[in-house]
């Protein structure tokens, strides 16, 4: 790798350090405005969605590898949180019971 790839990927590094700055920085201001609860967490899930997928684009170096590769990883990504979906109930199961069971 030349100097100019160098220049360039550390300039393309310290934008995208930046904008994950900015980002939090909304999130802080979005965090102390008086908003109901509904709209301040589609707020901040959409900028944290987009926090971490630059987070995991361009330090990650993510980027860089094949469409296939990356439509796998999203694709899995997806998967494994509506998998996570089906275990939560467990957790409540825990501290209630099973629910319509007649031993408590």
């Amino acid at each position: 790798m030349n100097s100019t790839q160098d220049h360039g990927s550390l300039a393309r590094d310290l934008i995208v350090y930046v904008a994950i700055l900015v980002i939090a920085a909304l999130q802080f201001v979005i965090a102390y405005q008086h908003i109901d609860g509904a709209q301040m967490f589609a707020r901040m899930l959409a900028l944290a969605m987009l926090e971490a997928g630059l987070g995991v684009l361009f330090f990650m170096h993510l980027w860089m590898e094949t469409r296939g590769f990356l439509i796998f990883v999203a694709v899995f990504t997806l998967f494994v949180l509506a998998a996570m979906n089906y275990l939560w109930p467990d957790s409540f199961r825990i501290l209630v019971g099973a629910p319509f069971s007649s031993y408590h």
